[in-house]
């Protein structure tokens, strides 16, 4: 087989997509049928199936076969361990997170982040916000640090509730109440 005929089809799948569908998926069949196991066109193909047609079962199939085929691609463990909180799959996901943290060249600030998720879909936002600071200390990018204290700020308020107005004058009257 050709090397050069294979990236060809990878790079005009990876161009292609998410623009133009049917092209990714006409490249991604020819790349895979010229190497069944090649790690780049099994990752992107994860990615069709999870995001355009959100089966997540397929797509961590093809996550899964892409690492097996190289285990320090980086760019498949964010994506997959999306795919296995969208399908509720916290424990599967959480060895994930802990595999991927060992991988040498991971952003480990966005795996950190994904472990943060993965405590707010367990509502345990206590280890949800020291799992982002962790990922905020390490990460090197300030819109992404950004992101990262808006995300926060979200979790805290699911744990602080904002005390509305109604709830402000429920309280005044209970103080009148017990005065008299």
């Amino acid at each position: 087989m050709d090397t050069n005929l294979l990236n060809n089809y990878v790079l005009k799948a990876i161009d292609a997509y998410p623009y133009t569908l049917e092209e990714t998926v006409e490249n991604l069949n020819y790349a895979l049928s010229y190497e069944s196991d090649n790690a780049y066109a099994l990752y992107l193909m994860g990615r069709l199936q999870a995001e355009q047609f959100g089966d997540y079962e397929t797509a961590k199939q093809y996550y899964a076969e892409a690492l097996a085929n190289k285990m320090d691609f980086h760019k498949v463990y964010p994506h997959y361990i999306l795919v296995l909180m969208w399908n509720e799959d916290y424990e599967e996901a959480q060895k994930l997170i802990d595999f991927a943290l060992t991988v040498k060249g991971v952003y480990k600030s966005e795996i950190h982040l994904l472990q943060g998720f993965v405590f707010e879909c367990l509502k345990d936002y206590k280890k949800a916000l020291k799992a982002l600071k962790l990922a905020k200390k390490l990460g090197y990018n300030n819109s992404y640090i950004s992101f990262i204290e808006s995300e926060m700020k979200r979790i805290k308020d699911k744990i602080k509730p904002k005390k509305t107005k109604k709830s402000k004058s429920k309280k005044k009257k209970k103080k009148r109440k017990k005065k008299k």
